[in-house]
């Protein structure tokens, strides 16, 4: 049985606690401790709970070999070297981690990281770092998942490019060890990824299948995706985050700026308070309108006391006063007490 309240950094997540917002930095700090560390402290202003990197030696992630036999046809054929060439020139540099993590600390932001080899993995746990992301790409890879299990440290995992059935055997590895503390991601493994393949829907699925608490990772343009995770019940939401879309990199294009995050932040909150709760209730600014905008009975001619009211004494009117409609049977046939005047409402004290 999984968690369905999880504790990252000092917030709860889960029903009832505000979504989880991951601003995803990966390749976007250029090269630079001093960009990295701007971009954190622009991802806080903008209302993101953590800054996460990727951290990964390009030697143990992708072999130039195998992609050489490739014909590319997606983003990563569009680039101007050799996969392996990027992926060298955005490593995140291990020994900038325990830096960036401190400079996140002092600033009043969780930083984390998806581990792509066991050093790294062994690097999160000696940084106690709140949680750890296993990427869509590791799902198949089930001695790297058992190994970040063993940790006891919160999961996120996603699940982008991935069947039901694959997920279900990591799954099952995580439930072996013992973590209980999992987040399961939708995300669409595409960059950018199209809007029509989101699929959010399957969220419901996770939640139905797993019991366990979801989120979606979005590569999709702005922030209709991430609102409808919300909408669905996702509690953690991960978005790429860049100071400015047109610098040069493999990251930047599917990124939100500065002000594009705020505005989907601001707006996942929105969406929030706008979900409220499952109980149906009239609320305080309705309290007026609930008898402004219904009708009750009324006296469609002057009618004297001890007149037997019938169908063509009565008029049906706004505002409420008085009787409700739906007891109009009832109150044709009955003796007026009293003189009810042509307009007036009429009330169970005047029959």
């Amino acid at each position: 049985m999984f968690s369905q309240e999880i504790k990252i950094g000092n917030k709860l997540i889960g029903k009832d606690h505000p979504a989880y917002i991951i601003a995803e930095i990966g390749a976007n700090f250029n090269g630079s401790l001093k960009q990295a560390k701007k971009l954190c402290y622009e991802a806080k202003k903008a209302g993101a709970d953590c800054a996460k990197f990727q951290s990964f030696i390009s030697e143990k992630i992708v072999s130039e070999g195998g992609f050489s036999k490739m014909d590319i046809k997606g983003v990563h054929g569009t680039w101007d070297k050799s996969i392996s060439e990027v992926f060298k020139q955005v490593e995140f540099p291990r020994n900038w981690h325990l830096e960036i993590k401190e400079y996140c600390d002092e600033i009043g932001i969780d930083f984390s990281t998806s581990p792509y080899d066991f050093e790294a993995v062994d690097l999160c746990e000696k940084m106690k770092l709140p949680f750890i992301k296993i990427g869509s790409g590791e799902i198949t890879w089930h001695e790297m998942i058992e190994y970040i299990s063993k940790k006891n440290i919160p999961i996120i995992m996603a699940t982008g490019d991935a069947t039901l059935s694959e997920i279900d055997e990591a799954i099952d590895i995580i439930k072996k060890s013992k973590n209980q503390d999992l987040v399961l991601l939708q995300c669409i493994t595409n960059y950018p990824s199209m809007i029509e393949s989101a699929n959010i829907n399957v969220l419901k699925t996770y939640q139905t299948a797993f019991n366990v608490l979801t989120g979606y990772s979005d590569h999709s343009p702005g922030d209709i995706v991430v609102l409808g995770s919300i909408a669905l019940g996702g509690c953690l939401v991960e978005k790429h985050f860049t100071l400015d879309k047109n610098d040069k990199g493999p990251d930047h294009p599917h990124s939100l700026n500065p002000d594009e995050f705020s505005s989907m932040v601001k707006n996942i909150r929105l969406m929030e308070l706008a979900l409220g709760s499952s109980k149906k209730e009239v609320v305080k600014e309705e309290e007026e309108t609930v008898i402004v905008q219904r009708r009750g009975l009324y006296a469609s001619k002057n009618i004297k006391s001890g007149a037997i009211i019938n169908e063509d004494s009565i008029d049906v009117l706004r505002p409420a006063l008085g009787i409700l409609p739906k007891y109009k049977k009832i109150v044709i046939g009955k003796q007026a007490k009293c003189d009810i005047p042509k307009g007036d409402p009429i009330y169970w004290n005047n029959l």
